[in-house]
């Protein structure tokens, strides 16, 4: 049996995030089509890689039906041009598709099965909204097994707000904006466009090309998001502005193991720590990452003093401050989402665990202080998802100065 090996995640590529719906900008794309785009984005970006020396593909998806389905790794891996010796297979853990599409190729190259991987999700929440065409068993809540908002992520939402008076809708909002305003000055300053794939759209004027994501609102302002109506509950606390938008949009990474990194000269951009999935009440599913976090911290260990970096999805924002105001960290601490979250950038359910990896991988090039960093996420029907990550690029001597 071999013996276990690091997990290095050697690279991450996504298309532009775009709003679901008629109006946006992927309207006339077929999900399969955005993950394909991304897969060969990702080959071209490493073409050290052989291709026939991929050993899986896995990618996630939320709603698998029509383009969304049919075991999408491996119709994703044939499109993107892989050869037929190549497998893959399709995972659903909802909005934590791609973290399992990543933890689980990883666990198989820790385990010696697998050298190289790749991993990634997509959602096409225009032509399938979450939840669409499932047939729930009666019995979840005829026996009571969880509440009826529990399969309304917004109504979730609210229950938190409701377990904690002090996480009022004024810090949310504001976190919303902060949101924005991060995200905007992260394309100002050219921090995400290096890992976004063009994509090549369809409208009724034409052909276009998809270079940005489609979603940020970098004029919010406090006054703007107080005005919001709250859809959720009359007189609530989560609206549109404090919620992360509808969208569309893939993500894929490569993975490798550290024989792998040697044999073909690539360069590890993170080496996986640890990970951890945990289950909270699905009425409350936005605390999912606290309990997940302290299980990949226990696993690692760590604690949550050595974490430098945070790459939190922003399902809500309501979510993200239940968890800093667990771990006691403030809401505007650098540490977090230093180049905005899904707020602006949008949340394509299975696909965006990757995208907090890639921004991950990318701040610990800038921060070599820096040894640490979680990506982390809340599940549908109550989970949570971590992953501990280390910095290649750690210098000691930076982080003495730090």
């Amino acid at each position: 049996m071999a013996e276990r090996t690091d997990v290095v995640f050697v690279d991450g590529v996504r298309t532009p995030f775009g709003r679901a719906g008629e109006k946006g900008q992927y309207w006339n794309t077929r999900a399969d089509d955005l993950v394909v785009k991304a897969i060969i984005g990702l080959l071209e970006r490493n073409p050290n890689v052989p291709k026939d020396r991929i050993d899986d593909v896995a990618i996630a998806a939320t709603t698998q039906q029509g383009d969304q389905g049919l075991t999408l790794g491996r119709t994703a891996a044939l499109l993107a041009g892989l050869p037929k010796s190549v497998p893959g297979f399709a995972i659903d853990r909802m909005c934590a598709g791609a973290m399992t599409s990543v933890t689980t190729l990883g666990s198989g190259i820790a385990f010696g099965a697998y050298d190289l991987a790749i991993a990634g999700g997509v959602e096409h929440m225009g032509r399938h909204p979450m939840g669409f065409g499932a047939d729930p068993n009666p019995r979840f809540l005829s026996e009571r097994l969880v509440g009826e908002d529990a399969l309304n992520m917004g109504s979730t939402a609210e229950r938190i707000h409701d377990r904690f008076p002090a996480l009022t809708k004024e810090r949310s909002d504001r976190f919303a904006m902060r949101s924005q305003q991060k995200t905007a000055a992260a394309y100002e300053n050219g921090k995400l466009q290096p890992d976004l794939i063009p994509v090549a759209i369809r409208s009724e004027s034409g052909w276009g090309l998809a270079t940005r994501d489609e979603g940020m609102r970098p004029e919010t302002n406090m006054e703007s998001l107080a005005t919001l109506r709250t859809p959720f509950r009359p007189h609530g606390r989560v609206s549109a502005g404090n919620s992360s938008p509808l969208t569309d949009g893939a993500t894929a990474s490569l993975l490798a193991s550290s024989d792998a990194v040697k044999e073909f000269g690539l360069t590890p951009k993170m080496r996986m720590v640890s990970f951890a999935f945990a289950g909270v009440e699905p009425e409350i599913m936005g605390l999912g990452p606290v309990p997940s976090t302290e299980k990949a911290l226990r696993k690692a260990g760590l604690s949550i003093d050595d974490i430098g970096l945070f790459e939190l999805n922003e399902a809500f924002a309501i979510q993200v401050l239940s968890f800093l105001d667990h771990f006691g960290i403030d809401d505007d601490d650098p540490r977090v989402n230093r180049w905005g979250g899904a707020i602006a950038i949008g949340h394509p359910l299975a696909a965006s665990g990757v995208r907090l990896m890639i921004q991950l991988a990318r701040q610990f090039e800038e921060h070599p202080e820096v040894r640490y960093g979680v990506t982390a996420m809340c599940v549908g029907l109550g989970q949570g998802g971590t992953v501990i990550w280390e910095n290649p690029h750690f210098d000691k001597r930076a982080a003495r100065k730090a």
